[in-house]
């Protein structure tokens, strides 16, 4: 019968995995665990995690940054455009 582990105790085990120090298989050998086990319970958290999303502060504030970054490379651009004007090669 398959062995039933708590719910934190997946988490410490997939931050260790999501911090990349050491492969899985090793992650899995240290924690007692099969690589296909600790891959299956990495890829539910990814998907619970891709589900979360940002908080709504958040996404604002990206949008924001969004709108100035477009801004700031179309003023990098025509500053490049007219500074190719003033020193002719």
């Amino acid at each position: 019968m398959p062995t039933a582990y708590g719910a934190e105790f997946r988490q410490d085990v997939i931050d260790v995995a999501r911090k990349g120090e050491a492969p899985l298989s090793q992650i899995a050998k240290d924690f007692g665990l099969s690589v296909t086990t600790l891959k299956r319970w990495i890829a539910i958290a990814d998907r619970k995690d891709a589900g979360a999303g940002p908080a709504p502060a958040e996404s604002v504030e990206m949008r924001e940054l969004k709108k100035r970054n477009r801004l700031l490379e179309i003023l990098r651009r025509a500053a490049a455009y007219l500074a190719r004007d003033i020193n002719p090669k």
